[in-house]
């Protein structure tokens, strides 16, 4: 990890920006070529040196340390990692196969939180569905000792809209499957690519049911399942899961600060989540994030200490439940935050602000949005922000909350699979993210009053 600060500042010459950043640059306020080194360092660090984090697992624990360290080489202070105990769940062994109409492999991966096949696996009838709502509806009897499919299309869109919708397949999908008594349940993945690679992401189980085998299919393997049962062909799959359940393990949120000039006001809070899923790298999701939160603070107080405290939050074990989220809401419950921003989308270009006080603070609204103009960021003053995932202290306390929406038309292309690796960040897009970030924090350690403003007083 440990790199000279002169090879630092020789970074940007060994990274060439590629020709998409080069038109982004010179029109959203950046230098052509732009490229941000301390950013960079710390996501081509990271997943380079760490890799693969999923949570609870010693990797995530080797990231943690890894995470702490870049923070305290690069001057912030009261670095910790703070531990909490997780439900753990880890991979194994994944195979499946048609036998019988329309024999052949297909390419899948297990759901986070699936149940296992035995050693030698399963095999059983698919029966389709095409929504969930549909398998809701079903008759137990459709279901019993089957393996379900689901197979709505998620669509690509720029805020990534679609994913809430069309992730309930993998969110609620295998929880209705086994309490109508199926054997297990395969999904299209969530996501909108065409590779041969399927998008992994967790389950979730209603209290008091079995977990069963549930794994999502590449889109080219569920289009070519789609095919057969179209042609009206029984379809048999042999499906081989083996993953398991640690129980609780420890994993931990990483935290840093940079001390502003009066401590007693309420901190800036910049946040992410450092472990990813197992088949990538995380670069995207969420490196990037904690690359492009980092950052920011430290560009943030290069004219000299800010106001406020900058507190950055590297959560833990966010892709298996939001456990960081949760528990450092807890930990920090008689602590009051004065305002949160979470990078959690990938580093595609920033295009809109939001905020949840444009209403009762428009001139903070206003300066922030007067900061972010030049990037080419629009203020939305018709939308209120509700947070990222690790956010979860700001919104039980209430609090001020900004989103700076990414564009995501690629961003679920990538989405937990094995392509979401280094190579898929653009070095000027990263740049842009961590220019407007900058902006926005120092706004926002700079500010002296409350972030949420006076309430609005309704007229009787």
């Amino acid at each position: 990890m440990k790199k000279p600060i002169l090879a630092l500042a020789a970074l940007s010459l060994a990274i060439p920006a590629t020709a998409a950043a080069q038109r982004y640059d010179h029109r959203y306020g950046l230098e052509p070529g732009a490229h941000d080194e301390v950013a960079w360092d710390f996501l081509e660090g990271i997943t380079t040196e760490i890799g693969p984090r999923l949570a609870g697992t010693e990797d995530e624990a080797r990231g943690r340390a890894w995470a702490m360290e870049w923070l305290i080489e690069r001057g912030f202070v009261n670095v910790a990692d703070e531990p909490f105990m997780h439900n753990t769940w880890v991979r194994g062994e994944e195979r499946a196969r048609l036998v019988g109409a329309g024999a052949q492999p297909l390419v899948l991966t297990a759901l986070g939180y699936s149940g296992a096949t035995l050693a030698e696996g399963i095999t059983a009838e698919i029966v389709q569905f095409a929504t969930v709502n549909d398998l809701r509806a079903a008759d137990p009897a459709e279901v019993a000792g089957k393996i379900v499919y689901i197979g709505n299309p998620m669509q690509a869109t720029q805020d990534g809209s679609h994913y809430g919708m069309f992730g309930s397949p993998r969110r609620q999908g295998p929880g209705i499957a086994a309490q109508k008594g199926a054997a297990g349940i395969i999904i299209r993945s969530i996501g909108t690519d065409n590779d041969r690679l399927p998008h992994t992401g967790a389950t979730s189980w209603p209290d008091g049911v079995e977990p069963i085998p549930a794994a999502a299919l590449s889109n080219p393997d569920a289009d070519n399942v789609e095919r057969l049962l179209e042609r009206g062909e029984t379809l048999t799959l042999e499906l081989v899961l083996t993953p398991q359940f640690l129980g609780m393990t420890q994993s931990g949120n990483v935290v840093g600060e940079i001390m502003g000039r009066d401590p007693s006001l309420p901190p800036v809070l910049l946040a992410c989540h450092l472990d990813s899923w197992d088949n990538g790298t995380g670069a995207v999701d969420d490196a990037s994030g904690c690359a492009i939160a980092a950052s920011a603070a430290l560009h943030a107080v290069e004219d000299g200490q800010p106001l406020r405290t900058i507190r950055v939050l590297f959560a833990g074990a966010e892709e298996t439940g939001l456990w960081g989220s949760r528990a450092y809401s807890e930990a920090h419950a008689d602590e009051e935050i004065g305002v949160g921003l979470e990078s959690d989308f990938g580093a595609g270009l920033i295009w809109r602000l939001e905020t949840n006080f444009t209403q009762s603070n428009p001139a903070l609204f206003q300066q922030l949005a007067d900061a972010v103009i030049p990037y080419g960021v629009l203020p939305a003053p018709q939308i209120t922000a509700t947070g990222g995932a690790d956010l979860n202290i700001l919104r039980d306390q209430g609090g001020a909350i900004i989103d700076l929406q990414q564009d995501g038309l690629r961003y679920f292309d990538l989405h937990h699979t094995a392509n979401d690796t280094l190579d898929k960040v653009d070095p000027g897009e990263l740049a842009q993210n961590v220019a407007v970030w900058t902006a926005v924090t120092r706004v926002l350690a700079n500010h002296r009053g409350s972030f949420l403003g006076a309430p609005i007083m309704l007229e009787e």
